[in-house]
């Protein structure tokens, strides 16, 4: 039975200080009446600050403004019809007509300098946002919120309510030039951005509003913990719960885990997702990034300038992670554009800055890098473009091993090396590189020594790093958005992904980019002749016991111990630190552990797995070049040929192409059967090239290896105590100088 519970009188009253009470008459049911009093406990987050609504014209804020003063029983202000024409004493458009846009911006922002107002909704106007004296006067006691509505949204309001000239203009602009140009100003100034699909009502945009006022205010609420966190009833693990500042400082948890948001992952709306379809790259980035991570800890200005700077003119694409299609139902997800020429670059052109946004001001650190191939040569450049001033707090050591990368890989690390990074060989494998940075992290003793005797601080930038990772989810939710921006599907359509993966970071990012509401259906993980992932997935059984690495042409995924997957159980067994400690206590010791049933068939919901072998791995890039053109890179190669194997051409799948054919040319000279020379990589390059192959060979790989003819690099036993003898070295000659 429904109940229709009503008030026979509801009153607002609000005390100097701007606390507010609310009093119910009559209330049918004390449950319903604590409902009501939750809803508009918001009240006390407003206190003397305004809410400033900030949007293009025709974006709602008049309405949205009164409904939300309404729900908070505050005074509602819109600058149009109470500041604005009061002052003037005419309408607004009388007095556009009368001086023109220029001036109008001019007389619009000194009326609103002499304005103020306290514990208030105010809903500027389209064009307050261009005059930034103030904006800087109403942005002092106000929390500015952007009411983000789509483009095309906003002509359609227009031209339904028949208004034929905005703010700036002029003869011969259009509206929609005109919303994109002012977008500059809105990303200015706003605190926090409300997302408007179409189709919402006033009040759910309302709604909408108060939820984020309430996250800005709620700055405690957003905090990380470890996979192997631990709860208790009785009393938390001391110093366990971080904010995102210190999990990208500190990288890898002191128990050893890997840090995740407490509360799980933020989502998104159907209709938040359809309003992202026309967006760029770099738009898309910073929305994405803004629901992962709270103001307070960088605010939105801020993390758009770092968007910006990432994702700028780094890249030789425009589109950044382009989308191509391949043949029949698959896609090539393009994610070599970077400088460094591989998908690391998406993550680790942004990750640096925002390292260096989140470090103490008067702190050195040292960031360890376990590397595989790409990874290395990715941080190296991506740390180097830092300020002049940050790269005297901050610089870099990369650990690969020696004889388990390309030559042309080893080459581009080399010569990434700049005056803040330094490239190390270790006389081992992979796995043997990342173990040891995490035995050197959790050893404390060494880590309290390097603070108190050089003043400097380790720190991660491998995918063990959150922010090494979250900026991996954007280019999987992008790649979705294209498909629906081509016209290829429909939102909500299935799509799959599949993804070559050794340290299973970039897979994951795809499972959260599907828990976040983007429709993928499976995420084929695919694994060359080190195919332990493969067997997991399968049995649940991860078993290193008698395995021994596998060197082949694809070593970005030569790896047996992928640290990304504790995440990924972390998740699925519902944030059980216990469990996730013991699983990952058993492999150390054990060398092996068996997921329980229950978790396997959560695991098989949203994975499939596959492995290639070397000779199926050159034949692929054959065949592919000799029906296309098209010359896949050898880890690309692994996930075509698994998805060949697994994928049911039911929907499209989206391969993820890692990395360019040019880092691996003797491998792609033996797949394209052309005769191999003993010549050093330049040679191989420019003999790839001579095929006008496409893509084309990537140039700034070229002008890389043309710079380590000048350097050379450091070669390590494979010892843990010689490589802290390493970093002490670095860190004596990086920042000693300081002191």
């Amino acid at each position: 039975m429904f109940h229709v519970v009503r008030y026979q009188y509801l009153k607002l009253t609000q005390n100097i200080g701007s606390s507010v009470h609310l009093k119910l008459i009559f209330p049918r049911t004390l449950a319903f009446a604590q409902l009501w009093k939750s809803q508009l406990s918001t009240l006390s987050l407003v206190g003397d600050q305004n809410i400033v609504l900030m949007g293009p014209p025709g974006a709602g804020k008049t309405t949205v403004g009164r409904i939300v003063g309404h729900k908070l029983g505050c005074r509602v202000i819109d600058v149009d019809d109470d500041v604005l024409e009061t002052t003037w004493n005419m309408s607004v458009t009388e007095k556009l007509q009368d001086v023109g846009s220029r001036q109008f911006i001019e007389e619009e922002g000194k009326a609103l300098l002499k304005f103020s107002a306290s514990g208030s909704v105010i809903s500027l106007s389209g064009s307050n946002p261009m005059h930034a004296a103030s904006m800087q006067h109403v942005k002092k006691n106000g929390i500015v919120v952007y009411l983000d509505v789509p483009t095309r949204d906003i002509i359609d309001r227009l031209e339904l309510m028949k208004v034929d000239r905005i703010v700036g203009q002029d003869s011969g602009i259009s509206v929609r030039d005109i919303l994109q140009f002012r977008k500059q100003f809105y990303k200015k100034w706003y605190d926090i951005r409300v997302l408007c699909e179409g189709g919402l009502t006033a009040e759910a945009v309302a709604d909408k509003v108060l939820d984020a006022v309430k996250r800005y205010q709620d700055s405690e609420s957003e905090t990380f913990i470890s996979t192997r966190h631990i709860r208790s009833e009785m009393c938390e693990q001391k110093g366990s719960v971080k904010y995102f500042t210190e999990a990208v400082v500190e990288g890898l948890a002191s128990d050893g885990g890997l840090f995740v948001p407490e509360k799980g992952l933020p989502t998104f709306s159907v209709g938040e997702w359809q309003s992202l379809v026309e967006a760029t790259y770099i738009e898309r980035a910073q929305i994405i990034l803004e629901r992962f991570i709270h103001p307070a800890d960088i605010p939105a200005f801020k993390l758009g300038e770092i968007v910006e700077i990432a994702y700028g003119e780094n890249f030789t694409c425009s589109k950044i992670a382009p989308l191509r299609y391949l043949t029949g139902n698959q896609f090539l997800l393009e994610l070599f554009h970077g400088p460094t020429a591989s998908f690391k670059d998406l993550a680790l052109q942004l990750m640096p800055h925002l390292f260096a946004y989140c470090i103490p001001k008067r702190c050195n650190y040292l960031v360890l890098v376990a590397t595989s191939g790409d990874t290395g040569s990715a941080v190296l450049d991506g740390f180097s473009r830092l300020s002049d001033t940050d790269k005297q707090r901050i610089a870099v050591v990369t650990f690969f091993p020696e004889d388990g990368v390309s030559q042309i890989q080893k080459s581009q690390m080399i010569g990434c090396q700049r005056e803040n990074g330094w490239s190390v060989g270790v006389k081992s494998d992979f796995d043997f590189c990342q173990t040891a940075i995490k035995k050197i992290f959790t050893n404390s003793d060494y880590s309290g020594f390097l603070t108190v005797e050089y003043g400097t601080a380790l720190s991660a930038a491998n995918s063990i790093n959150w922010a090494r990772l979250l900026p991996q989810v954007i280019y999987h939710a992008s790649a979705y958005l294209d498909l629906v921006h081509q016209d290829i599907i429909t939102f909500g359509s299935p799509i799959d992904v599949c993804i070559p993966t050794g340290n299973f970071g970039n897979i994951l990012a795809a499972l959260y980019a599907k828990r976040m509401g983007i429709p993928i259906r499976k995420c084929i993980c695919a694994s060359n002749e080190n195919n332990v992932l493969t067997d997991f997935i399968r049995t649940g059984l991860y078993d290193l016991r008698g395995r021994r690495l596998m060197q082949t042409s694809s070593p970005a995924i030569d790896i047996l111990k992928s640290s990304n997957l504790e995440r990924h159980l972390h998740l699925i067994a519902s944030g059980d630190g216990q469990l996730v400690t013991q699983l990952f206590n058993e492999l150390e010791k054990q060398c092996h552990f068996q997921l329980q049933k229950d978790l396997l068939e959560k695991l098989q919901q949203d994975l499939v797995a596959g492995w290639c072998s070397e000779e199926d791995c050159l034949a692929a890039i054959h065949s592919v070049y000799s029906t296309t053109g098209y010359i896949l890179d050898t880890h690309t190669a692994v996930a075509k040929v698994v998805a060949d194997r697994l994928q049911d051409r039911t929907c499209p799948v989206i391969i993820s192409s890692t990395a360019h054919y040019s880092k691996f040319a003797p491998a792609i000279l033996r797949a394209l059967r052309i005769a191999e020379i003993k010549q050093n990589p330049l040679s191989q390059l420019h003999l790839l090239s001579s095929y006008s192959p496409l893509p084309p060979v990537h140039r700034g790989l070229l002008e890389t290896l043309k710079e380590n003819e000048k350097q050379k690099h450091q070669i390590c036993a494979a010892d843990v105590n010689v490589m802290m003898a390493h970093i002490e070295t670095v860190i004596q000659n990086q920042f000693m100088k300081v002191f």
